[in-house]
């Protein structure tokens, strides 16, 4: 049994880490993009390029929550939520309010934050994270109310996991949050053992809507 679980871990771990070297040769195609998508941005902001936004906006409609989709979370036995029901993921310009916080899935920004082990000091755009979520990040929020020791050693577990990112985010009902597409749940400290298994089970794992995505090259704050 031993011998199993420490095979079926090793694998996992030699699999993130093929992705995360796959990762640096996708990483200039993906500034490429990023650059593009902000060469845009600012253009949009001159009258010249007025009729292009407003038409990406009108191709892109996803705002208040309508690329979230109808459902709820049902909890399982193990604490973890599952969202029932439909998680858009379409790339959108308008804002998103996603009915849940923080979100786990729904349509997005184009660009997702980085998620290579990424701790925030600052709140994120959601839109950005839920394209992390998207690729297989795992997202670690937390409130003003988590001890600061919980807040220190889970940043330390997210700055040596690839495909993870953490975030303070004082909207969420409880003082220390786990995010993954379509899946949450609420751990006491970072002590706590379900935050080990949260990470082995949706670290890219079968939830990820693309894996082997990128999780650098993306936005940082």
């Amino acid at each position: 049994m031993g011998s199993a679980k420490k095979s079926t871990t090793a694998a996992r771990k030699a699999r993130i880490e093929e992705m995360r070297r796959a990762e640096q040769a996708r990483a200039r195609r993906n500034r490429i993009l990023v650059i593009t998508a902000s060469v845009l941005a600012v253009a949009g902001l001159t009258a010249g390029t007025v009729a292009l936004v407003r038409s990406q906006s009108d191709d892109n409609t996803a705002a208040d929550g309508k690329g979230t989709g109808k459902g709820h979370f049902v909890t399982g036995s193990d604490g973890v939520r599952t969202w029932k029901g439909t998680l858009g993921r379409t790339h959108v310009v308008k804002t998103v309010n996603y009915p849940m916080e923080p979100p786990v899935g729904g349509d997005h920004n184009q660009v997702w934050m980085n998620c290579n082990g990424d701790v925030y000091t600052k709140a994120l755009n959601n839109m950005n994270a839920v394209h992390s979520l998207e690729h297989g990040a795992v997202w670690v929020t937390y409130t003003s109310k988590a001890k600061k020791a919980d807040v220190d050693a889970l940043a330390a577990k997210v700055k040596k996991t690839p495909y993870t990112l953490m975030s303070p985010d004082d909207k969420q009902k409880d003082p220390i949050m786990l995010s993954a597409w379509g899946h949450q749940r609420t751990v006491t400290s970072a002590t706590d053992p379900n935050v080990d298994k949260f990470f082995a089970k949706f670290v890219q794992g079968e939830q990820t809507p693309e894996p082997g995505a990128a999780c650098t090259g993306g936005l940082g704050q």
